[in-house]
């Protein structure tokens, strides 16, 4: 990267998550330097005044490299967890039955408070609970009013809090808890720029965020529930990008069908031309190591192998021991993958196919265009951020530089492959666009004097929707 203009020397993004190991500006500069386009602040974690704060931080590097910075607010979600035991744990051995009970008392070994009706409601027998990321599995043998027994299938410890998935059960619950619904009003206060939706079952649930937000930020769903998958498509319809997150969807589908689960959500995310994040255990043995396993790069480079738009640190940023050299070596990845002769073949037989409009067609061409007369790169003008969303969606083997007046457009189109986003001003005409383009292309390093840039706008000039000129230009 370029420590001058932030420039990247990859299509991938790359999302980290801030957190106690990644508060100061100044470790968040080093971030951002090694490698970060998009920074998570997580809402399940920290108070609103921590996340304030970083985001202020961000706002300042991002005044500083005089680049456009996506900041994206995870919201908690509906998380389901037992209640506490009298001693902070109980041994557990196959065979063994246990109570799940509204009662709130403390637990022992044969009972523990499940402070969820909606789900003691909804289960039945030879159904099964998943407690502590899957590593207790209980099948339940009875259900009663306020109360489910159940039977240990595997596990050995079970302790406070620990959280559990529902395999194959819709649960009635709100789209939006009453956490939510405060942080999410936070959240779009302080100027974030995507707003993540935790446990989308359907899209209702999607739609009532989206009403909520109003336009203030771009929604993105999150798929880690089995229901999600099964209504993928109505939710990919009301949103405006993805995040897979594996960590729950891993425990409530068989992980054998993960691979294939992220293959296909990601080229559907794609086709739609809406951003796609593969998130979730990528990098996850550099919370306490200084190098990830071989199997931890083949997984990201798996992501980016399918072309996803981004790929994401969780705790190995947020609290994690090696922050910075998660990122390091997450950027190096990315590129080495990138720079893989298969990479290109592969991205290239799956591009999608464009929708019968103009605005499309003059994408597709231009990304046609480029890749024969060997551009530098592909710039739009841009004001909702549909003209770079559909250029992205055909994965060019060149930079998009992406012009647009409205600042919150540019700093969304910073989670998007291949983009390099700007927040200009006192452009007019198409002609000050070609101008203005090929001038800031040569000074940002996208291209050297004697290359070429393509070039799309639409007339009449910043109408949303009409892109309709393509035009070819050389760096002076």
């Amino acid at each position: 990267m370029s420590k001058k203009t932030g420039l990247r020397n990859r299509q991938t993004k790359i999302v980290a998550t801030l957190g106690p190991a990644s508060s100061s500006q100044d470790m968040i500069r080093q971030l951002f330097v090694a490698g970060v386009d998009v920074f998570r602040l997580n809402f399940s974690h920290g108070t609103h005044d921590d996340h304030r704060a970083r985001l202020e931080a961000i706002r300042a590097i991002e005044k500083e490299f005089n680049r456009p910075i996506a900041v994206l607010a995870d919201l908690q979600g509906p998380k389901n967890r037992i209640g506490k035991f009298e001693n902070g744990a109980i041994d557990i051995q196959e065979g063994q039955r246990i109570r799940f009970d509204l009662d709130t008392t403390p637990g022992n070994a044969t009972r523990v408070c499940l402070p969820h009706p909606e789900v003691i409601q909804c289960m039945k027998p030879d159904s099964e609970i998943l407690l502590d990321d899957g590593k207790v599995r209980v099948k339940i043998v009875e259900q009663g009013k306020d109360y489910l027994l159940g039977e240990v299938v595997s596990g050995s410890k079970l302790s406070n809090n620990k959280g559990f998935n529902i395999p194959g059960v819709i649960i009635p619950v709100p789209a939006l808890t009453d956490k939510d619904r405060i942080d999410l009003d936070v959240a779009l206060s302080m100027g974030v720029d995507w707003i993540a939706q935790s446990f989308v079952q359907t899209a209702a649930d999607v739609a009532e965020t989206k009403k909520i937000i109003n336009g203030r930020a771009a929604l993105m769903a999150k798929i880690e529930k089995p229901s999600a998958l099964e209504f993928f498509t109505e939710i990919l319809q009301h949103c405006d990008g993805i995040m897979l997150a594996r960590g729950d969807l891993g425990v409530e589908i068989p992980p054998e069908n993960v691979p294939s689960v992220q293959k296909r959500i990601v080229r559907e995310s794609v086709e739609a031309g809406k951003p796609i994040i593969v998130a979730t255990q990528m990098l996850e043995s550099m919370i306490d190591s200084a190098r990830p396993t071989r199997a931890e790069a083949s997984d990201v480079a798996t992501a980016v192998y399918d072309g996803a738009d981004a790929v994401m640190l969780s705790a190995e940023t947020a609290s994690g021991k090696y922050p910075l050299e998660s990122v390091s070596i997450m950027d190096r990845i990315c590129q080495r993958t990138e720079a893989d002769d298969y990479y290109r073949r592969n991205i290239d037989a799956h591009l999608p196919v464009g929708d019968e409009d103009a605005s499309d067609a003059i994408t597709v061409a231009a990304c046609k265009v480029a890749a024969q007369i060997k551009a530098a790169c592909i710039t739009n003008y841009t004001s909702s951020g549909s003209t770079t969303l559909r250029t992205a969606r055909q994965r060019p083997p060149m930079p998009i530089l992406s012009l647009s007046h409205s600042q919150e457009t540019a700093r969304r189109l910073a989670l998007s492959y291949g983009v390099s986003p700007l927040h200009i001003v006192g452009i007019n005409s198409f002609g000050e666009t070609v101008e203005r383009a090929t001038k800031l292309a040569g000074e940002m390093g996208l291209a050297e004097k004697g290359q070429r840039l393509v070039i799309t706008a639409g007339v009449p000039f910043g109408t949303p929707g009409s892109t309709n000129v393509l035009r070819v230009a050389w760096v002076e």
